[in-house]
């Protein structure tokens, strides 16, 4: 019997430069899609997928995603004098056990592999996964859940995957394809960011990840690869070419890069339009606003 899929590490020590002058003082994870800060999300998917563990790598300045997770005694209080059962309700689904949640600091940005590898006393000899909370993935059945079941028959490592524009595959890691058989894929290996012209297919890994304890292994020699950085990608081709099973799973589901501002702003409407009570209002500005601009051309 294979192991469960149990703990869950989330990479959240970014400066998140992109969002400034906004993540000067907040961080990243906590800015908010719709009335749910992004880091919400991805707590929501690992739930789903049964993790019970959550490591946090972080860094200075992100006290804020720290106290998030913790209960507000004063504000569950004031919420209950006023009758506000459904805010109440809402309120402690962010709340999280003492000790589910661990902080473990990268005291230096050497890349995702290394930010990964500084947990690694925390994983011990189990599988593990990776949530990056930049990827928002909308689904009916949460993305890291339909990859645990998947698991549950593949063992080994298995990484989230979606076709890519070719033009894009600079920005991502690209699997060089073995066998397609749709939904999963086995490969021969695994390219970092590679130049459109050299990139063996379209098919690039997306920010969630199943892991086995090898892969610590690798990362412990912390070998630098693209942008001399400590590259996961690197450390999963590298079980790759030892013969143990590494797949690709194509999610079902539509992806947002919450870590760019068009990314971030195309989630807000696609997440804004599902909502039942914003649907109606939120569609209606929409199309009068397109009515204007088409007005004006």
């Amino acid at each position: 019997m294979k192991n469960r899929v149990t703990k869950a590490i989330f990479p959240v020590a970014g400066l998140g430069t992109r969002f400034l002058p906004a993540t000067k003082s907040v961080p990243k994870e906590i800015m908010t899609l719709v009335d749910r800060p992004l880091i919400q999300y991805a707590i929501d998917e690992a739930r789903a997928a049964g993790i019970k563990e959550f490591i946090f790598v972080t860094s200075r300045g992100k006290s804020a995603l720290e106290d998030y997770f913790d209960h507000s005694p004063e504000l569950e209080s004031a919420l209950r004098k006023k009758g506000k059962t459904d805010l109440l309700a809402t309120l402690k689904t962010t709340n999280m056990e003492s000790g589910a949640i661990a902080y473990i600091r990268q005291h230096r940005a050497l890349g995702l592999g290394h930010a990964v590898w500084c947990a690694r006393r925390l994983i011990a000899n189990e599988p593990f996964a990776v949530i990056l909370p930049d990827d928002v993935i909308a689904a009916e059945k949460p993305c890291l859940q339909q990859m645990v079941e998947a698991h549950a028959e593949t063992g080994g490592c298995m990484v989230a995957a979606m076709e890519v524009p070719q033009d894009k595959t600079s920005s991502y890691g690209i699997l060089d394809v073995r066998e397609d058989h749709g939904t999963i894929v086995s490969m021969n290996g695994m390219v970092e960011k590679p130049p459109a012209e050299e990139a063996p297919s379209n098919l690039a890994v997306i920010g969630r990840y199943i892991l086995t304890p090898k892969v610590m292994q690798h990362l412990n020699k912390m070998d630098r690869g693209a942008g001399g950085e400590v590259q996961l990608t690197d450390a999963i081709a590298t079980e790759i070419g030892s013969g143990r099973p590494v797949h690709g799973y194509r999610f079902r589901g539509q992806r947002f890069d919450c870590g760019s501002k068009a990314g971030f702003l195309q989630a807000t409407v696609a997440f804004g339009l599902a909502r039942d009570d914003l649907r109606d209002e939120f569609s209606q500005y929409l199309d009068e606003l397109v009515s204007v601009r088409n007005a004006a051309q």
